[in-house]
């Protein structure tokens, strides 16, 4: 058995082996080797944990918060392999492909290469794949693709990766209220339509859009939550005026942890609420609409 086997073997004793393959151990992948170490030293640091000190890993392995959000919500839904890191674990498209059937895009498996892979032609079986899932993006979901290929998607092209896989998170939240709707179709309007509605039927105050600088208070979150299920917000815990950044994300934590507790697969993080990003206020919103909706 080869060092990195019986390394990597140790690791697994640990819990710890997560991110790399003997291969890339060899290879001397930066990122992930990185990621390993930083979270074989998460789990046993040998060293005792600061009070008061919220440690972020995964800015230590190099992930930022948009990329931790996708990787969330895919494994979230089961795709196989997990998804570790971001752009190596879905270099040949099988999760992308997966993701597609989530949003019931058809995919021909017959035209999808499969691993493993011939060490020598891997790189083109895996081209081909991601070729074939630009395709399907730009043909069949009428994703905005333009001057996209399947080369960018193969190399981890950050801009590229990120721009597919949102329009892959909107259409699969979008399709979840379509189904509880009845088919109707549903816009980032319908979805303001129906929390404002929610929210004047309880007596709270509304919203503008997803760029509602009311917001960053998560005040908005914590009132839908209330109205979809009555009294189930400690409003004596919140601070609602004058908040400072720390208020702000104390009261982000607890509206998402309340989602979550309610039942809505919430995916966004607390930073996207203090800081109005519209595209995951807009999900927010949405996975609560489809709870509520499951409710009436």
């Amino acid at each position: 058995m080869c060092r990195e086997q019986m390394m990597l073997q140790q690791a697994d004793r640990l819990g710890c082996r997560q991110f790399v393959m003997p291969t890339d151990v060899v290879r001397g992948n930066p990122k992930l080797n990185l990621a390993f170490v930083a979270n074989l030293f998460n789990k046993y640091p040998a060293l005792k944990k600061p009070e008061n000190v919220d440690i972020d890993w995964s800015s230590i392995e190099g992930e930022t918060r948009e990329e931790r959000t996708f990787r969330n919500w895919m494994n979230s839904l089961g795709v196989n392999p997990r998804v570790n890191h971001l752009y190596v674990d879905i270099d040949d498209a099988l999760v992308i492909f997966q993701l597609y059937e989530k949003i019931k895009v058809p995919v021909d498996w017959d035209k999808v290469n499969k691993p493993p892979y011939s060490k020598l032609g891997s790189n083109m079986k895996k081209l081909e794949n991601c070729n074939y899932a630009v395709e399907l993006g730009k043909k069949e979901a009428k994703f905005s693709l333009v001057g996209i290929a399947g080369q960018d998607l193969h190399s981890g092209n950050r801009k590229v990766t990120l721009a597919l896989l949102w329009q892959l998170m909107r259409r699969y939240t979008l399709n979840i209220l379509e189904d509880l709707g009845d088919g109707r179709k549903v816009t980032d309007d319908t979805i303001v339509c129906w929390v404002n509605d929610a929210l004047t039927q309880a007596g709270k105050p509304t919203i503008s859009s997803f760029k509602d600088g009311s917001i960053s208070s998560s005040m908005p979150v914590l009132d839908l939550i209330d109205s979809i299920q009555p009294g189930s917000i400690r409003y004596d815990l919140l601070k609602t005026e004058d908040l400072t950044e720390d208020e702000k994300l104390n009261n982000a934590k607890y509206a998402i942890s309340m989602a979550r507790k309610m039942g809505a697969r919430v995916y966004a993080l607390r930073e996207d609420l203090v800081e109005v990003n519209p595209k995951m206020v807009m999900t927010v919103f949405a996975c609560l609409m489809a709870r509520g909706m499951k409710r009436a």
